[in-house]
């Protein structure tokens, strides 16, 4: 069976390939799927029995049991995984958990469930935010390993929805994909042709490469931008209003209600829910109407950080020819696009008969099994740069070296010329990381027992070491002097995303590294 998951921070969706149609079904997993009307998700959530033997519960029983307001449960964990958190995870049962660990647990699970219900699983697609850093798609790569599974492959979650709406030739759709932790959106484009599926397969953390004789067409990826805001922040945002409002204190039952307050409004005017305070036996009556909760979203500049995002996409589209007018439709993915003021906006801001959503929670795992069928060309959504010593600053900083948009594989290498910074240096480090957006960016922390997000200031870069154990790339023979100019690099990018180097002494004119693999970008 080829399965897709997209393992999102509120609900997960599983859809699997139906060889006798030739088209994707949802999956249901009884055990840990919430029974309701409509497709059928796995809550995101994981409630820790005994860390030290590695029990946990996932899914709708911990909710059927009313264990989400216990320190166990976690939820809204994958915004943690690949970060650098201020704060701290808790200590259960004498073992220190880690975001990774509750991901590791939940995903793991969910493949436990489904081999239990089904014969075989042969391929497995994960979708990932257009905004996640290499450490958090090789963490998924690396727990993959252990699933006992032949093939493992990876496609951004906004080009899978396009997919998963079902485009035609030379169509070309703008993704809002629109989930609990992530904002993503991709402009992409599909044509026709009877060229090989060429898949990029991970597999025990490895990559190779897959051919399929199906004739398929091509989906090419023009522009694609991502943050880190989702309906998670917006419950935030609602739970302090109700706190603000009635005076009950910010916990993980207000989250819940505030999270059921904001459901309610995607189809009513006005929304009820009841709060009882088990300590104080008060009870409240906590009611929400729609127009509160815009002005909620208008006091946190939601739709500014909304519209930066779009003119971002559609920026990188015009560079690539491709205006607001060539856009055939605007596909709503995830569970956030079922509030009626961004639908609203949507509909103000592009022409209201092509906006699309009726297919939110499952376009993206549907998608995902098209990479059967579909041929991707892409390109790397981050830039990339050196580490280096900044004796001005007394600091480390970051040497451009792969601008953010840059095709792959690339057709001209980069060169760069660097000298020893100490005294008769012995050899060349070489540290690449993967740097965010300088316009600001967005950190994950704790605020009490609470994992919230807030912007970072304009100006300021993230970035994030990909290689900080790599060995020296090269030895210097005589050894390096400050002030002189004494190795020349050439990076390029090859067809599997592997960043390479070749290294020349310029002072001895022998190569030290030639065309060597450093990191694999994304």
């Amino acid at each position: 069976m080829v399965l897709a998951i997209d393992f999102g921070t509120s609900n997960t969706v599983l859809c699997r390939w139906n060889a006798a149609t030739l088209s994707s079904e949802v999956l249901t997993l009884d055990a840990i799927a919430q029974r309701a009307s409509g497709p059928a998700l796995v809550p995101s959530l994981l409630y820790v029995e005994d860390a030290q033997l590695d029990q946990v519960l996932i899914g709708q029983p911990i909710r059927d049991r009313g264990l989400e307001r216990s320190e166990r449960c976690f939820k809204n964990f994958k915004r943690g995984i690949g970060t650098s958190i201020q704060g701290f995870m808790p200590d259960l049962d004498g073992r220190n958990l880690s975001f990774e660990q509750v991901g590791d647990w939940f995903l793991t699970q969910v493949i436990d469930q489904l081999k239990q219900q089904e014969e075989s699983l042969d391929e497995v697609v994960l979708t990932v935010p257009v905004d996640s850093f290499e450490t958090y798609r090789n963490w998924l790569g690396t727990l993959c390993q252990s699933w006992d599974i032949n093939r493992v492959r990876m496609i951004d979650e906004p080009t899978a929805a396009a997919l998963g709406y079902g485009l035609t030739d030379n169509e070309i759709v703008l993704v809002l994909d629109f989930g609990g932790g992530t904002l993503d959106l991709a402009i992409v484009q599909l044509s026709g042709g009877r060229s090989q599926a060429l898949g990029y397969i991970l597999k025990w953390g490895q990559k190779a490469m897959g051919k399929s004789a199906q004739q398929v067409s091509t989906a090419k990826v023009l522009a694609k931008a991502g943050e880190n805001l989702g309906g998670a922040d917006i419950d935030q945002w609602v739970a302090q209003h109700l706190s603000e409002q009635y005076g009950i204190p910010l916990s993980p039952l207000t989250l819940r209600l505030a999270e059921q307050l904001k459901i309610q409004l995607s189809n009513a005017l006005k929304a009820n829910e009841s709060y009882f305070d088990d300590e104080t036996f008060e009870s409240y009556d906590l009611t929400l109407e729609r127009e509160q909760l815009e002005q909620v979203l208008q006091k946190r500049d939601f739709f500014e950080r909304l519209n930066a995002r779009v003119d971002q996409v559609l920026q990188q589209g015009r560079r690539q020819g491709i205006g607001l007018d060539d856009i055939n439709a605007v596909l709503l993915v995830g569970g956030t696009t079922q509030i009626p003021a961004i639908q609203t906006w949507a509909k103000n801001r592009f022409n209201g008969t092509k906006v699309c959503g009726d297919k939110p929670f499952t376009a993206v795992s549907a998608g995902a099994l098209q990479l059967q069928q579909v041929k991707l060309t892409d390109f790397l959504y981050h830039g990339y740069g050196i580490r280096f010593w900044d004796r001005r600053n007394n600091c480390h900083g970051w040497h451009p070296i792969i601008p953010q948009g840059q095709p792959y594989p690339m057709a001209q290498p980069v060169e760069l010329v660097l000298g020893a910074a100490n005294e008769k240096q012995p050899s060349i480090e070489l540290i690449i990381g993967e740097l965010g957006r300088e316009q600001g960016s967005t950190e994950v922390y704790f605020e009490g027992n609470r994992l919230i997000t807030r912007q970072t200031k304009a100006g300021q870069t993230v970035a994030q070491p990909l290689n900080d154990k790599a060995p020296n790339i090269a030895n210097l023979n005589p050894p390096g002097r400050p002030g002189e100019d004494r190795v020349r690099l050439s990076f390029t990018v090859d067809q599997d995303r592997l960043l390479r180097v070749t290294v020349e002494d310029m002072l001895t004119e022998e190569v030290l590294a030639n065309n060597q693999a450093v990191v694999e970008l994304s």
